[in-house]
């Protein structure tokens, strides 16, 4: 039998992870629209409610809950800030390779310290050459007695510019076919944060470019094999960056469902809600079945990884679809607020900039679609 229920203890983590959003993170959306910049008392709010906990395990000071709490969590900040909740899943894509191929000496060095948001994670694949294809990267590295020498530029990397703990995918400048993930500290010369992209939407969420120059990193923050680190990096992105998208744009879909909802109530027209017009209701359906339809799909993918099993196909086409879905949403969201739609004091209008940014977030619909016809094929 199919259970396609969620458990007491998760529907009680939906319930404070919504609060948490409505409390903490409601209030500064406003604020990280019009400054474009990471909001310090949502950071702040995220730790002290443990929201960087979820998937560490208890040992290294997590709450332990697994991949099906992380994505309510990312859903439920999503429903009230995109921005945020790109934050959130990105700083589970940088925590994730250290959980799965840190040492245990990285682990205890790492894991406490992000587990209560005292420092903050990324993963930087990304270049000008190469993102959903990461062989095509020229970051590169050289080996010097017990250190790795790193040079290179990174783009398109989500907290970029607050992050503390970095992991980054380089390659070999010797043999191309090898590659390395390394764990980078602020503090180690040799890398900075440059320059900070400016994006259609997803305002409040840091987006920018780093750089390497000569920067030495000790083989001991090493995740992994040695050449072998193609592998850590993607994983990671296959099972928990694109996981993490899914409930970010779960979460942008209820939110245009609700906003569109209430304002269908509200707007008289012909002297009823418009509500009461067939063509509203086809839309407000349309958007329903897309939103049911990509739970269905994300929290099954969610569910197999809690199972220990391989979701990255699964979380392929969720990604798939749950991104062009929310796109769909933002527009008909859009469309059922007129010209109000149109205006930046409606939320809705912010939907749809945020909707074209989750798009391309660990990659793109045709992307998902090769993975997917790979799949199939094979």
């Amino acid at each position: 039998m199919i259970d396609f229920t969620f458990t007491e203890e998760q529907e009680m983590f939906r319930k404070a992870a919504r609060e948490f959003a409505e409390t903490q993170v409601a209030p500064h959306v406003d604020e990280m629209e019009k400054t474009g910049e990471v909001s310090d008392a949502v950071v702040k709010a995220l730790g002290e409610a443990e929201m960087m906990a979820i998937t560490i395990p208890e040992e290294y000071g997590g709450l332990g809950l697994g991949y099906t709490a992380r994505m309510i969590a990312v859903e439920e900040i999503s429903r009230v800030s995109v921005a945020t909740g790109m934050m959130l899943q990105v700083f589970a894509l940088g925590i994730e390779p250290i959980v799965k191929f840190g040492s245990e000496e990285l682990k205890k060095k790492y894991l406490p310290g992000l587990a209560k948001g005292e420092k903050l994670a990324t993963t930087a694949v990304t270049e000008a050459t190469g993102g959903s294809d990461p062989t095509g990267i020229r970051s590169s590295y050289k080996k010097e007695g017990d250190n790795f020498i790193v040079n290179g530029r990174k783009c398109f990397i989500t907290n970029s510019h607050i992050a503390d703990t970095i992991t980054i995918l380089a390659k070999d400048e010797e043999n191309p076919k090898a590659y390395c993930a390394l764990v980078l500290d602020k503090d180690m010369a040799g890398w900075k944060a440059t320059h900070k992209e400016h994006k259609v939407g997803m305002r409040g969420c840091n987006t920018g470019e780093l750089a390497f120059e000569n920067c030495v990193v000790p083989a001991t923050q090493l995740l992994g094999v040695e050449g072998k680190g193609l592998g850590v990096t993607m994983a990671a992105i296959g099972d928990v960056g694109r996981g993490g998208m899914v409930g970010v744009a779960l979460g942008l879909q209820t939110a245009c469902l609700e906003e569109s909802i209430k304002f269908a109530n509200e707007r008289i027209l012909y002297g009823k809600p418009i509500a009461a017009l067939q063509t509203i209701q086809n839309k407000l359906a349309d958007m329903k079945i897309d939103l049911e339809a990509g739970k269905l799909l994300g929290y099954r993918a969610a569910a197999m990884q809690d199972k220990g099993e391989r979701s990255s196909n699964e979380f392929a086409v969720a990604k798939y679809y749950t991104t062009e879905a929310c796109q769909r949403a933002a527009k008909m969201a859009v469309d059922i607020h007129g010209g109000y739609g149109c205006m930046e004091e409606y939320a809705v209008s912010r939907y749809l900039r945020d909707s074209y940014v989750v798009g391309p977030s660990a990659g793109t619909s045709d992307i998902m679609k090769v993975i997917i016809g790979r799949w199939v094929l094979s």
